[in-house]
């Protein structure tokens, strides 16, 4: 399985045991005020959609990563790449926990990502898809070099498309 490391963070797969931090993260309603249908998910719903992250792996090889802090070795979140049947690209997107907002772990963890999905996954163009008023978001993903490429719709809600080219990512 892929591990990624960075100086703060290590990005690897889920395990079981990650569960009941997941399910935490993903009941609360400022986390996912954003995504999908923006309510807070159940412990069933929370179980669901990680057993498809993990499926996820299985199907296309690559997908979200739990992230790890290093130092605490505290669940913080996801981040990683998402392209289900249908979906409007290759995407890369990142969750993490409230009180880890703000301190640069979302475009460190997706630095190396992004590198691993244009060098390892050969990618030409990542995509990543931003609720209209996600504005932290949108921050993260001007950091990474994403540019606004146009609109689309998902889960019945208008997404922005930011998108970066491997010609335009700078590896570090």
């Amino acid at each position: 399985m892929v591990i990624l490391e960075t100086e703060r963070l290590l990005l690897r797969m889920f395990h079981q045991e990650d569960f009941d931090e997941y399910a935490a993260i993903f009941s609360d309603p400022e986390v996912t005020r954003y995504l999908g249908d923006g309510e807070p998910l159940s412990r069933v719903a929370a179980w669901r959609s990680m057993a498809v992250i993990v499926g996820h792996w299985q199907l296309r090889g690559y997908g979200m990563w739990a992230v790890e802090e290093r130092q605490s070795g505290i669940l913080i979140g996801r981040i990683g790449f998402w392209n289900p049947e249908g979906w409007p690209g290759f995407e890369i997107g990142w969750t993490l926990k409230p009180s880890y907002w703000g301190h640069g772990y979302a475009t460190e963890g997706a630095k190396a990502a992004l590198n691993y999905g244009f060098s390892e996954l050969d990618n030409d163009h990542v995509i990543s898809l931003i609720h209209p008023e996600n504005f932290r978001s949108m921050q993260v993903a001007q950091r990474l070099g994403e540019q606004l490429e146009g609109k689309t719709t998902v889960f019945g809600k208008e997404a922005l498309i930011y998108g970066i080219s491997r010609e335009a990512w700078s590896f570090t």
